[in-house]
This record gives structure tokens, C-alpha cells and sequence, in this order.
């Protein structure tokens, strides 16, 4: 998965070389006073960072945001037009324009106050016994609380997940799978690391669990009681939760097993009362992708007692439901999880949060609008091309591979020729209409599209794959490679400047979206994409001794990103971050093969202060220009599978003897690493 991309054009013709070099490689953000060879990242963005400050409703501030920025202005002036009552409007717009007016009906969600949580908050009071939690729990999963609502709020997991997925052994069905959840930290390391900064974590945590409490009703001493009935219970869960290195195999989360063996497992989950209530199929087999879990949470139904299992209940609904209320709860969540653990100083604009919420919710309604005022058919034609121009350094790459056999390389080869591409938007879009939506209702406008999108997903347990759906909405500024599908996959929310420009030199785009297609594309090799065949199945189609050596050199880039400091004392995760290290290499690498294409038999480009080469790698460089505040560094470095930026670019260009020879550096330069990696 990337975070920002552009569309390529054509190649630029001389004429216009003085405007390519202003367009194509930002001169006022390079650092004149910098060294490219001993801090490339620095040089490339030194001015950018300087004049570019976190707004305050952000953790992070990069040229990814500015463009998530202008994709929301845009899908605001579609949302307030649509919301302007008006009987010519398409059915799309109303639903699109009513959900967004419903959102920005401040005066009216703050009159409701607690309203819309009564009827769930009397429901849990009233559980008696483990089976009538069990059945709330299943019923509260059926109105999608575990469904996140936006950038500022991470998803809630009342107690495990369960949903639906391709059969890692069988790309061509879908099959039920309940997987590990129920935390409200960001990761299991949360609860247990002894350093200062956690325990600060652990206690605001908590503080946070109280203020919720109280705000749902409960006197002070009730509040810090339910709080620590819930921060014990997550802390069991914690305690048998797979971590996040060993979830990156994918054999450590796939044990398909019969409902029967399940009960076995855990039998006081009274699964089939479960599966009934939550709307699941009838379908014999299913993946339990961490059995320890669930043992551990048997236990843990059996032993905790029921009224800190309805503290829990409360908390994770409140948790769920902050962002469609008041102030109260939707600013005690922003000051935990947006401020304290993402180093946000303001939460979002209210238009910011409703054009958000009703992407998430209702984006591939909203989704056509933005894509006939952004997206026309050049953008997927030349994207198309330049996908085609990666997939051929990517094979120039295997073929002349030294250290991989040629059994091995004829099975990647195989597998890269049936990797399909999927840009812009979906060719069939989702149809929302059997959602009620009412403009003086968001809680109940959430719950319902919510509902609707847990009956669409599990609707497809048991069915035949579709292999036209995306996991992302078109406005999303992102990519991602899907190993279960083998495909890669564009929105068109990122495929626009400034990342392409179509008056710019095939080298910046390459620098740019070039490098993102080529970091998609490698992922179907990567730590995790290498265990899948060309079909999305899990299966072994390497010899052991490439796979050694894929080992040996995978364990190069995990000991030179876990060397790399994000904050204070903390340093990244190699192994964690190795999937996304390994695709930032091989997509830069292969993007240098295709403009080393481009540029064979051709005459020589204008006289730049660049050359080819150079304008490349400064225009990928800057595409990365990224500000963090402290806290947002350490969450990344902590629970994310991406590097910092300053690392997605020194980490790279250090292991490329391209980069070196690009710009002059002596052997000795920072740079220029002596035991450089390369796995692709």
C-alpha cells in the first residue's frame, strides 16, 4: 500500500524544457546547503518542510495531505450542492446531499445529546446472563460497530471481529473468518511495555475510559470503577493477542475449521446463537485466524464478571457512536486518540468530518459525483501505460535476477504477466438505495448505512468472488496491491497533480507515480506477496534454496530500517515495516529500468541544471516531503507497516549504486551504504 500517487503522460518534446524543469522538480523546495549525498531527504525537502507547518487538526503534514486536502474541498462543493433541497436532484445526490446535511446539523445532534444511545444503553442494562451478552454482542456486531468512521477515530473491535474474506487456499470463494479485536489502545505492545512513555499512555488511557463513563451518565467513582473493569478486560485480550510481526505471515492467521470445531474452541461464545443473530450464512467451514484468541476469551467470558462485561458493552458502544454525537463524546475521543496519540492540536472543521464520514460510508454514491468532476478518461488510458511500462522493467528485473534459479524465476514470471490492473473507479458501481436516510437523523443515518455494509459482507460468504470490487473509494488518496486477487489497484482520488503533470519530463513522473505502480507491483514478492501464486493462493512455489536467500536478503533491509530513530529513544520495526521496505526499494528500482527504457535511442533531453537520473530521484524524494509531530512519529513507529518518510527516501536511494553514480557520491558519503540491500 502507497499514500500518494499522479497520472503519467506522454514524453515532454525540447521545446519546453524551460517550463519542464520549473514543473517537474519543485528548485525553491531543494536545500542549497545540504549535501545531496549525505542527506538526500534533507536536500530534497529541507524549505518545503520549513514552509509547510502541521495545520492544527493534524498529527502529520505532507504533499500527500495537500492533496487529501483539495480532494475534501472538492467533495464538499459536490455535498453542499447536493444538500440544497432541490426536486431536480438524481437519487444519488439526495442520498449523498441528506446524509451530509444530516452530519451538519450541529444544533440539532447537540439538542439529541445522548438520545440516539438510550435504547442501546437500556438494552445492555438489562443482560442477565452470558448468553444475553452473547446475543447484544452479535446484535451490536450486526449494526456495524466494529465499521471505523473516519481519519480521527480508529475503528472500534468489540471484542473479535468477524466478517468475511477470500479462502487464503482458495482465491475463488469467500469464506466467514473471526479474528482477534477488542482493544481500545492501538496495538497489544500498548499494555505491556515498561518504558515511561507507555505507562504515561496506559494512564491518560485510562483518564479517557473515566471521562467517557462520566459523560454517559456514571458519578466519578463509578466512572474510574468502569474504567478499570475495561481497561482489565483489554488487558486479558491483549494477553492473547497475535502481534502485529507474526500477523504478517499469512499462515499464522489462516486455520480454516468446521462451526463445530469452533465450539470446541470456545464453546461460551454460543456461536450458533452468534451466527444467526449477526445475519451469517449457512456455511459449514470458516477461518479462525487465531485460535489462541479465542481460546483465551472463552476463558475470559467464564471468569469476568457480567457487569464488567456491560462496562465494557457501554464503553465500546460510546466509543462506536462518538463521532455522530455531541461535543461531549466526540471531543473526549479526539482529545485521546486525535491529540494524545496522534498530536493533533484542533479537532477537523465539522465539514471536514461529514465529507469524510460520508466517503466512508456512502463512497461509491459520492464516489461517481467526484469522479465526472475529476477524472476523465485520459487519466486511466495513460496510467494504463505507464503500468504496462513498469511491468516490463519489473520482468527485465526477474530475468536477470543473480541470485534467483530459473525454476523459481519462471513462477514469478508467471505470476507478474497475471497480475491485472484496476484504475479510477469501479466499472459497476455499489447500489445504496435500500438505506433510509433522513436529514434530521445521523446516528440513525450511521447505523442503517452501517448495518447495510455488514449484510453486504457477510452477503458474500459462500459466493463466487467478485473480482470487481474495491477496498477503497474513489476519492481515497492511496493504492494498494492485493495479493488474494493479485492485482494493483488505483483510485482516482490520486491519480492528479501534482504528483503527475502532463507538462512535465517522463523522468518526475517516473520519479513519481512511476516509483508508486513499481512499489504495487513489488509487493506481489514481498515478505508476504512471494507466499501467494499467481491465482491468490497461499502456496509454496519456491525452491528452498531462493527462498533462503529471499530470507537472507529480506533480513538486510530488517536490520537497516530497525537501525533508523523516528523518535526520542524509539526506533522502527524492521520486521514490521518489511513488507513496505522491500516494495519502496524494488518500485524506485524498477522505476530507474524504466526510464533507463525511456531514454535508450532517443536524443539526449534539453540542458537542465538536472540530468535524467537526478530529476527522478529528487522528484520521488519530494513526493515523500513530510512534518511530523512527536506523537504522530511514535504511533507511526510503533503500529504502522510504513517508514517514516526521511526513511522512505534516505533508506532507499542508500542501497542504489544508481543513486551514487546519479550524483557523484564518494564512497565513503552516508548515502552510499557498504553493505547495501537488495532483494529485487
Amino acid at each position: 500500500m502507497f499514500l500518494t500517487l499522479c497520472v503519467f503522460g506522454g514524453p515532454t518534446r525540447a521545446p519546453h524544457a524551460e517550463s519542464v524543469a520549473r514543473r517537474g522538480v519543485d528548485e525553491a523546495s531543494l536545500d542549497a546547503g545540504v549535501d545531496p549525498c549525505v542527506d538526500f531527504y534533507q536536500y530534497a525537502c529541507g524549505p518545503w518542510m520549513k514552509s509547510h507547518p502541521i495545520p492544527p487538526d493534524r498529527g502529520t503534514w505532507g504533499r500527500g495531505s495537500e492533496l487529501e486536502e483539495r480532494n475534501l474541498a472538492v467533495l464538499r462543493e459536490i455535498l453542499e450542492k447536493a444538500a440544497t433541497p432541490d426536486p431536480g436532484r438524481t437519487g444519488v445526490e439526495r442520498m449523498i446531499g441528506d446524509f451530509y446535511a444530516s452530519c451538519m446539523d450541529e444544533p440539532g445532534i447537540e439538542a439529541r445529546g445522548l438520545d440516539p444511545l438510550r435504547p442501546d444503553l437500556q438494552r445492555i442494562a438489562a443482560i442477565k446472563s452470558k448468553k444475553a451478552l452473547v446475543a447484544e454482542i452479535a446484535r451490536l456486531h450486526s449494526q456495524g460497530v466494529n465499521l471505523g468512521l473516519g481519519r480521527e477515530y480508529t475503528g472500534t473491535s468489540l471484542l473479535f471481529r468477524f466478517g468475511s474474506e477470500q479462502d487464503a487456499k482458495d482465491a475463488t470463494s469467500v469464506i466467514a473468518v473471526v479474528d482477534q479485536g477488542g482493544l481500545g489502545l492501538p496495538d497489544r505492545d500498548y499494555y505491556f511495555k515498561d518504558d515511561a512513555k507507555s505507562g504515561e499512555t496506559r494512564d491518560g488511557y485510562r483518564d479517557h475510559l473515566a471521562r467517557v463513563f462520566e459523560l454517559l451518565g456514571d458519578s466519578q467513582e463509578g466512572a474510574a470503577l468502569a474504567a478499570r473493569r475495561v481497561f482489565g478486560i483489554e488487558t486479558a485480550l491483549a494477553r492473547v493477542s497475535l502481534e502485529k510481526v507474526k500477523r504478517r505471515d499469512p499462515l499464522n492467521v489462516y486455520h480454516k475449521m468446521t462451526r463445530k470445531d469452533l465450539k470446541a474452541l470456545a464453546p461460551a461464545l454460543e456461536w450458533k446463537d452468534y451466527f444467526a443473530a449477526v445475519g451469517a450464512p449457512q456455511t459449514p467451514d470458516l477461518n479462525v485466524a487465531v485460535p489462541d484468541f479465542f481460546k483465551g476469551l472463552d476463558t475470559l467470558l467464564d471468569t469476568a464478571a457480567l457487569d464488567d462485561w456491560k462496562d465494557y458493552l457501554r464503553w465500546n458502544l460510546a466509543r462506536s457512536s462518538a463521532p455522530v454525537l455531541g461535543r461531549g463524546l466526540a471531543g473526549a475521543g479526539f482529545d485521546f486518540y486525535g491529540k494524545t496519540l496522534g498530536g493533533a492540536r484542533e479537532i477537523s472543521p465539522r465539514w471536514k468530518r461529514c465529507a469524510s464520514l460520508t466517503d466512508v460510508l456512502l463512497g461509491e454514491a459520492l464516489g461517481q459525483l467526484y469522479v465526472e468532476r475529476t477524472f476523465g478518461a485520459q487519466g486511466k488510458e495513460r496510467t494504463l501505460k505507464l503500468v504496462a511500462a513498469l511491468e516490463k522493467a519489473l520482468r527485465r528485473d526477474i530475468e536477470t535476477l543473480p541470485w534467483m534459479t530459473e525454476v523459481t524465476k519462471k513462477q514469478a514470471l508467471a505470476k507478474l504477466e497475471a497480475i491485472r490492473n484496476k484504475i479510477g473507479y469501479p466499472d459497476a458501481w455499489r447500489d445504496y438505495r435500500s438505506i433510509r436516510i433522513a436529514r434530521d437523523d445521523l446516528a440513525g443515518n450511521v447505523t442503517r448505512a452501517r448495518s447495510f455494509e455488514v449484510a453486504r459482507r457477510l452477503g458474500k460468504i459462500g459466493r463466487p468472488v467478485d473480482r470487481g470490487e474495491w477496498l477503497m473509494t474513489p476519492p481515497t488518496v492511496n493504492a494498494y496491491y492485493d495479493p488474494q486477487m493479485n492485482n494493483i489497484n488505483f483510485p482516482a482520488g490520486i491519480l492528479q497533480p501534482p504528483y503527475y503533470d502532463n507538462g512535465a519530463d517522463d523522468a518526475a513522473n517516473l520519479g513519481g507515480i512511476g516509483s508508486v505502480i513499481g512499489h504495487e507491483l513489488t509487493h506481489g514478492f514481498d515478505d508476504q506477496g512471494r507466499k501467494f501464486d499467481p491465482r491468490g493462493n497461499l502456496s509454496d512455489w519456491w525452491t528452498d534454496a531462493d527462498a533462503a536467500e529471499f530470507e537472507k536478503r529480506a533480513a538486510c533491509l530488517v536490520d537497516e530500517y530497525s537501525a533508523f530513530v523516528a523518535v526520542g529513544d524509539v526506533k522502527h520495526n524492521g520486521r514490521l515495516t518489511l513488507g513496505e521496505n522491500t516494495a519502496d526499494n524494488g518500485g524506485l528500482r524498477i522505476a530507474y529500468m524504466a526510464l533507463e527504457d525511456t531514454l535508450a535511442g532517443v536524443s539526449p533531453p534539453a540542458a537542465d541544471r538536472f540530468n535524467p537520473e537526478q530529476r527522478l530521484f529528487i522528484a520521488n524524494a519530494q513526493a515523500w516531503c513530510t512534518n511530523y509531530t512527536d506523537e504522530a512519529a511514535r504511533l507511526r513507529a510503533q503500529t504502522n507497516e510504513h517508514s517514516l518518510a526521511k526513511y522512505r527516501v534516505n533508506g532507499v536511494v542508500s542501497n542504489m549504486p544508481e543513486f551514487q553514480k546519479a550524483f557523484s557520491c564518494p564512497a565513503a558519503s552516508p548515502m552510499v551504504r557498504q553493505d547495501a540491500c537488495r532483494v529485487w
